[in-house]
């Protein structure tokens, strides 16, 4: 598996202890920034991430920031993507297995460490259940093309 990785300034130390802990399991990564001392706007990180998983360079994403939820956000808009927010063990599965997310996003100042990579593990551990709610992830994508198709003045 590929993950692209992210962050702002904000979440500089929990991208790179999310790397570590990426590197220990043996698991490729690319990392989209932001850099050390680094001073970045997080909707663009968030959109270098979201294109590179919908392109299918990368399998999955991996974005953090103060809160990860400006990072979901911004993820979000970009077409084909996915994002959730998960800050503990049961929403961080059911991203996974309910809503077929493609990118976890995380804060810094939201949670810890050991509980990121915790949920760092338990998401990738997670693949789509489909059964009752593929029917609700093919209309999320069906909105999310009528939005697209529509010409909105």
């Amino acid at each position: 598996m590929k993950i692209a990785i992210g962050c702002d300034e904000a979440a500089y130390s929990l991208k790179v202890e999310i790397m570590k802990h990426l590197d220990s399991k043996g698991i490729e990564y690319h990392d989209f920034g932001a850099d050390k001392g680094e001073i970045v706007l997080y909707p663009d990180v968030a959109v270098k991430v979201a294109e590179a998983v919908a392109a299918g360079t990368y399998e999955r994403g991996i974005l953090v920031c103060g809160t990860g939820i400006g990072m979901a956000i911004t993820a979000n808009k970009v077409p084909g993507i996915r994002a959730a927010v998960c800050h503990d063990p049961f929403s961080t599965e059911r991203s996974r297995k309910s809503n077929d997310a493609q990118i976890m996003c995380m804060g810094e100042r939201v949670i810890g460490v050991e509980l990121a990579k915790y949920l760092v593990d338990i998401w990738l551990g997670c693949d789509f259940s489909g059964g009752g709610s593929a029917p609700k992830v093919d209309r999320i994508m069906e909105i999310e093309k009528e939005y697209k198709d529509k010409k909105i003045s």
